[in-house]
């Protein structure tokens, strides 16, 4: 077994590696992949790989989700994200056995970017002609795996199928126009590690998301965002001399490496009081338009209600709303 763990994390430590050495500012494609999916994640500035989520966890570091007890949880989320581009997202995860067998889970992003109007060049005093109002869309649904290989070590992961829809096109064919419809899709897979230290309830988490092929528009093409994440979580209340009953101040921080973006350091930082009432913030370098973040949780009964509120520069404020029950 720790042949097994120490393999896994060598393998993880070179994607890194491989990472830095191919870094493409703004050559990578789908970036809403890379959009906090729910309140809890949004609140705490998705600094989540080190945290544990129940199902959410399969869109952040799905070995998070190993040592889930219910039998079954299912989250759905609401993300109002800037320019009126709406972000829906939903999770469930099974445990049979609570966890004996692992736990699977299925999630799913739709992305509905709004209306446009298509225009076309034309020889004409404007320079083109409109051609009808497109709709573009995105979906992405994948189906994951967790396990806990020890009472401390969790791997997990997911594979996945991407897929945009960005409106038709009217391009030149022959000595006519024709009608093309711009789609492009591709696999997308997640792996993860999560590491319970043994001192206070110090966890330490790696993640690979987004690992994809070459995806393309025409002969343009593009990779999925793909993203490294080392995160570090840790209950702060354990360093009292005598931790408050009932209470936890849970602190997470994850350094990322991205295809796409400068490197970046999320902070997160939850408050809960008998495991019923959650107050979050979270902080996010390197971000043009949103840094801060703020929240509140409430888990009354297994039902679960995330909120989450982050201040956006030049756009409208981000608002997110997820619900969630486990049995």
């Amino acid at each position: 077994m720790k042949r097994i763990i120490s393999i896994v994390l060598l393998v993880l430590i070179a994607c890194s590696f491989g990472l830095a050495e191919d870094q493409k500012l703004a050559q990578t494609g789908m970036q809403f992949l890379s959009v906090a999916t729910d309140g809890r994640g949004a609140a705490m500035g998705q600094a989540m790989t080190a945290i544990e989520n129940l199902s959410m966890a399969f869109f952040y570091n799905p070995a998070s989700a190993a040592k889930m007890t219910s039998f079954m949880d299912v989250s759905a989320s609401q993300n109002n994200w800037i320019a009126d581009i709406k972000h829906n997202a939903f999770s469930v995860a099974f445990s049979p056995s609570k966890g004996r067998y692992g736990v699977f889970g299925i999630t799913a992003r739709n992305i509905d970017y709004g209306e446009s109007m298509g225009t076309v060049v034309a020889p004409n005093d404007n320079g083109y002609v409109e051609t009808g109002i497109m709709n573009p869309t995105a979906l992405a649904v994948s189906v994951g795996y967790a396990r806990s290989l020890t009472d401390k070590f969790s791997v997990g992961g997911n594979i996945g199928y991407v897929v945009q829809q960005l409106g038709q096109s009217i391009i030149p064919y022959g000595d006519s126009l024709r009608t093309k419809l711009n789609v492009a899709g591709g696999i997308s897979v997640d792996f993860g590690t999560l590491y319970y230290t043994g001192w206070k309830s110090l966890a330490f988490g790696m993640t690979i998301r987004n690992f994809s092929g070459e995806i393309k528009y025409e002969d343009e093409g593009f990779q999925l965002p793909l993203t490294f994440s080392m995160g570090l979580a840790m209950d702060m209340l354990d360093l009292l001399p005598e931790k408050p009953k009932n209470q936890s101040l849970k602190l997470s921080v994850d350094a990322l490496h991205y295809r796409s973006h400068p490197e970046q350091l999320n902070i997160g930082l939850e408050y809960g009081f008998m495991d019923l009432v959650f107050v979050r913030a979270g902080y996010r370098t390197s971000e043009d338009i949103q840094g801060l973040s703020f929240g509140l949780g409430l888990n009354i009964k297994g039902i679960v209600v995330d909120y989450a509120y982050t201040p956006t520069s030049y756009f409208a404020d981000v608002q997110r709303f997820t619900i969630g029950f486990a049995f």
